[in-house]
């Protein structure tokens, strides 16, 4: 028996690409079967016929900035920005909200906001600051999907960054409870002394901004990182890398035997430098966007299977703070991107390098899932497994209008761009909740 039956999709899958029917019952798969023999009746039924159907990407890495800044964003125009993008379980960063979530009772506030207003499903990250430490192990039993720190300063005033001893002692904690910890790496000091250079000497244009976080200030971080890693077997994921030279640092590290994995973003792998230029504040994020060869050098390293995770790094702000100044050193560094994570890798991953579907699939959702503990039911499309899954016409052309973003304020820098893949039905837990281009009315409340 099945509430809902999807009819000759090309099912993509870690591993392979296959024509099946899926068969769905109570939010699960049920079935999964040769082409053409389920039969719809009297149940929801969906032709699939042309199309692909993805294991729903796991967007770990989004900023919904709730409680406290959700007139930057929220859960609500949040979540209805990943399901039109074909996202269906998101983990939350502890900040941007106000107050950060670095205390059991500001996780359980957090919570219950995610669990009242998102459409998708979610995990959310404590927070690693100096003041908390003593609160880990209370987040880790609260349900925390592991810790952020930042070894830079972050950009608001109520997230302060780690230093050396909170990050050492933090790290022996997690560690103890079996944890994780997602680091921004970048050198603070080196930054400062950057930064301070250029503003003296009045240098405040999108190249300025760029050589004041340089590779080698990501390198610095990344390599102290690892041997904090190797010091207190502490589990870490490096966020955000923007440099192939992050990325050979993070391969000898794993060949080491250090325990880390390694993320980078769609904006890393369709901007470059002189793209920033010419798009000016919406393009400001940290680390800044790189030359072009540094763009090629990162999708060699995703053809190769060496970048573990793309997530989007979603981190929106009202337009005032994007459009307050000419000098981009006062602009907000952040770039509202989780809607088009799967377009920007179909039309520049698959259809313009090659890469292949299977690629897509592990790098959204698969090693995601498997990384943090989720592959018994997310992460890929198989019997048992949550009925997280969407379908996309890979070969539809689409250029991105601000009036199709579901975020609180339409403004991205992907906004006018032509995209080749586009979503056309996305479910979670086995309920559409996005088809013809629309969400759709559902009462689903989403808890873990």
């Amino acid at each position: 028996m099945h509430d809902t039956i999807i009819q000759f999709g090309n099912i993509v899958t870690e591993n392979e690409v296959f024509q099946a029917d899926l068969g769905l019952l109570n939010g699960k798969i049920t079935t999964i079967t040769e082409a053409g023999k389920l039969k719809g009746g009297n149940v929801q039924t969906i032709n699939a016929k042309g199309a692909h159907i993805f294991p729903g990407l796991i967007d770990i890495h989004c900023h919904f900035n709730e409680p406290g800044r959700e007139l930057w964003e929220g859960f609500e125009t949040g979540s209805k920005s990943l399901a039109a993008g074909g996202v269906t379980t998101f983990f939350d960063m502890p900040l941007n909200s106000n107050p950060a979530t670095t205390t059991k009772e500001r996780f359980q506030r957090k919570e219950q906001l995610a669990i009242e207003k998102a459409i998708v499903d979610y995990r959310l990250w404590a927070g690693l600051v100096p003041d908390n430490l003593n609160h880990l192990e209370q987040l880790h039993l609260e349900g925390a999907i592991g810790f952020k720190a930042f070894m830079s300063e972050s950009g608001t005033d109520d997230f302060q960054y780690a230093d050396n001893e909170t990050l050492l002692k933090g790290m022996s904690i997690i560690a103890k409870v079996n944890s994780i910890l997602a680091i921004h790496a970048e050198s603070n000091e080196m930054i400062n002394y950057l930064t301070e250079i250029a503003v003296n000497e009045k240098k405040f244009s999108v190249r300025d901004y760029c050589q004041t976080r340089p590779i080698v200030s990501e390198l610095e971080a990344v390599e102290r990182i690892l041997r904090y890693s190797e010091l207190t077997g502490c589990k870490i994921h490096i966020c955000h890398v923007s440099s192939s030279k992050i990325v050979e640092r993070i391969i000898r590290a794993k060949e080491a035997g250090i325990d880390v994995t390694v993320e980078t973003c769609p904006h890393y792998l369709y901007f470059s430098l002189t793209e920033f230029e010419e798009i000016g504040a919406l393009a400001k994020c940290a680390p800044p966007l790189r030359e072009k060869e540094e763009v090629e050098l990162l999708w060699h390293f995703i053809q190769r299977g060496d970048i573990d995770i793309i997530s989007s790094d979603h981190s929106p702000s009202p337009p005032d703070l994007k459009f307050q100044s000419n000098n981009i050193f006062d602009v907000w560094g952040g770039i509202a991107g989780c809607q088009s994570m799967l377009s920007v890798l179909l039309t520049e991953g698959y259809h313009k390098r090659g890469i292949p579907l299977t690629t897509i699939a592990q790098v959204t959702a698969y090693n995601p899932a498997k990384r943090f503990g989720l592959l018994a039911n997310k992460g890929t499309i198989r019997v048992g497994a949550d009925a997280d899954f969407v379908i996309v016409d890979i070969e539809k052309p689409y250029t991105l209008q601000a009036k199709e973003l579901y975020y609180r304020h339409k403004i991205s820098p992907y906004v006018g761009e032509q995209f080749i893949g586009k979503v056309k039905y996305t479910f979670t837990n086995g309920k559409c909740i996005f088809a013809n281009d629309k969400i759709q009315h559902v009462d689903l409340r989403v808890s873990k």
